[in-house]
Parts: structure tokens; C-alpha cells; sequence
């Protein structure tokens, strides 16, 4: 199920190599060890939310396995596999880095490689795709020509949940890669496998029949099963919005700001989640967001829960889909 795919590793990537400690902090300070004498901290843009609802990038890593409240994931890391590196906030687009896990350095044996859990949010997404099906179509169709795709020779056993699944190569650096992709919440979440080994990969694949989902996951249209939100796209239309305060903000700033919200049974926004603000653009657009009022959706005629997203600022240039654009697979991750 999981994974990132070509395109959305370009963006998420670079900002793994900006890492500076384990534990981010979501102050709006970037994390370091020491601050060396005479450099001064800048407050800047990093995801935030006004409660303690979980959130995409909550996950965790306790007794070998990682957990997601959000997403409502459960998997047991293959047995040997470590988290040396947190991921970086999510990116103004949605991307995220949920874990990057690996062998220990100890590790001696053939096949190290390396497995990522990402996820991208299909609100925020510059790319011309709707869900997980689309974006791996997305990916594979835009391999660059040194890359090869490979035939699905690893049949995952994973119950009865469904996935978008592609395998590609690299002949010139004898890597290959193996991603699971399914949607969750209206964002695209992916395992991604790389391995020199393919039979290590398979073997690393094979064994996410223990990975556990929501029921309401899939490829096309997945819900966060039982409890969670309705995910609807754009729901804050001229049709839905009653009542509207415009942000003001104290200084002028360029950079997007997706934020995403979810609207109570009464039309009022109970959660907000900044994926990439400024400390004064969430001051800002969290007290205009609470006076919002939004008309109630109703499913069978009840009262129901929304989840939506909301880009303030200026919002990124979308993706066309040029034919024979060539990008990077989302592995220029770390070779071991």
C-alpha cells in the first residue's frame, strides 16, 4: 500500500538531506543539535494544527512497529529493519515522508535496502491525477529511458485490500523497486521497496500480508474507514461557504499555504492542519477560519463530517502532463 512515487520523491527528497535532529519541533524553528555561536534561528515555514488530532505525519515507531492514527496503518517492521532518520515536514504540495527504514549498520548480510512510507495529498497535489491508481499510471508512463519497467513477479499477500502496484529497474546501478499504493483519506499513501537483491525484495514485500489498513481503502476512492471525515475535494465553494472572514495579515509573504480542516455536523471548523505556514500566517488564517460557517453535508439525509483543503497564498504552478517529460524515480534515495 504505501510508497512514493517518482514525481513526489523529487520534491519530498531534498529536504531529507536538511535533517538535523531525530524529533522535529513544530514551533516554527527547525531542529538542530547545538546552535553554533553567533548564528542566529529564523522562525519559518512548518506544518502545525490548532488541537491534538492526529495528523498525516504523527505516525510512530514502538516495538517494531510503525503506526499511523491518522491513516489508520499498522506495520510490523521486517524483522532486522531500523529507523535511523525522522522524516522532514510535509511540503507545500503535500508531499510527506511518513518513515525511512533501513538495515542497521551492522548489517553485514547481502540485500541492505531501504523501504519508504510516504504519502501525498491529493487536495494540494501540481500533478494532473485524482488518486493512487492515477498516480502510479502517472509515474510509470514518465520513467526516464535508463529505467526499465519490470513485470509484477511478487504477489503481496495482504487480505482483501487492494492496491495500484508497479515494478521498475535500474540495469545501470542494479537496483530495483517494488510500490504499493492505495488511498487513504484523499491522500495517496505508498510503501516503496528498493533492493539490489531481488529476491531479498521479494522476500521484504512478501511479507506485508501483516500490514493492516482501514477498511475503507482503495486505490480509487479511499475513505479512512469507520469514524474518520468524509474526504471531499473543494468543498469550500461559493455553494457550501455561509459565512466567510478573509485572513489579514500583518506582512506580505509568497508562499503557498495548504491548510486542511475538517468541518463539524453544525457546518463549524473543529480541526485545522497547516501543512507549511509561517507562525504569522497560522495566527492569521486560524482566527479568520473560525468564524467560518460551512452548510452541513448530508449523507442519507443525516448531518456528517468533512475533511477538505484550502490553499492560502499562492499556490504552486500545476504539473501539465507533457508527454515524454522525463523525472527522476522517486529513488535517488540513499543507496546503501
Amino acid at each position: 500500500m504505501v510508497g512514493c512515487l517518482a514525481v513526489l520523491v523529487m520534491t519530498i527528497l531534498p529536504a531529507l538531506g536538511q535533517i538535523a535532529a531525530p524529533n522535529a519541533d513544530t514551533s516554527g524553528v527547525h531542529p538542530t543539535k547545538k546552535v553554533p555561536e553567533h548564528v542566529i534561528l529564523v522562525k519559518g515555514a512548518w506544518s502545525s494544527a490548532n488541537d491534538s488530532m492526529p495528523l498525516p505525519e504523527g505516525g510512530t515507531i514502538e516495538h517494531n512497529v510503525y503506526r499511523n492514527q491518522y491513516f489508520g496503518i499498522s506495520y510490523p517492521l521486517p524483522s532486522g529493519w531500523i529507523q535511523k532518520y525522522a522524516g522532514p515536514p510535509p511540503s507545500d504540495t503535500g508531499s510527506y515522508v511518513l518513515a525511512e527504514l533501513s538495515r542497521p549498520e551492522s548489517y553485514k548480510g547481502k540485500g541492505r535496502g531501504n523501504i519508504l512510507i510516504t504519502a501525498q495529498d491529493m487536495f494540494f497535489t501540481p500533478l494532473p491525477v485524482d488518486n493512487a491508481t492515477q498516480l502510479v499510471n502517472y509515474t510509470q508512463d514518465r520513467l526516464p529511458s535508463d529505467y526499465q519497467l519490470e513485470r509484477n513477479p511478487i504477489e503481496p499477500r495482504t487480505g482483501s485490500r487492494s492496491f495500484s502496484s508497479f515494478a521498475y529497474r535500474s540495469p545501470v546501478a542494479e537496483l530495483h523497486w517494488y510500490v504499493l499504493a492505495t488511498e487513504i483519506r484523499c491522500h495517496t499513501v505508498e510503501l516503496v521497496f528498493m533492493n539490489r537483491d531481488p529476491i531479498a525484495l521479494a522476500r521484504i514485500v512478501q511479507q506485508t500480508s501483516s500490514l493492516k489498513l482501514p477498511n475503507g481503502s482503495n486505490p480509487t476512492e479511499g475513505t479512512g474507514g469507520d469514524g474518520a471525515p468524509l474526504c471531499i475535494k473543494d468543498y469550500a465553494s461559493k455553494g457550501t461557504v455561509i459565512e466567510k472572514t478573509d485572513p489579514v495579515f500583518s506582512q506580505p509573504r509568497f508562499n503557498p499555504v495548504p491548510v486542511r480542516i475538517i468541518i463539524d455536523r453544525r457546518g463549524k471548523v473543529k480541526h485545522i492542519h497547516f501543512l507549511s505556514a509561517f507562525p504569522d500566517q497560522r495566527q492569521a488564517i486560524g482566527d479568520a477560519l473560525s468564524r467560518w460557517t460551512f452548510r452541513p453535508y448530508l449523507r442519507k439525509g443525516q448531518p456528517v463530517e468533512v475533511e477538505t483543503g484550502i490553499m492560502f497564498g499562492h499556490p504552486p504552478r500545476p504539473m501539465a502532463p507533457a508527454k515524454g517529460a522525463e523525472r527522476q524515480p522517486h529513488l535517488a534515495q540513499r543507496i546503501p
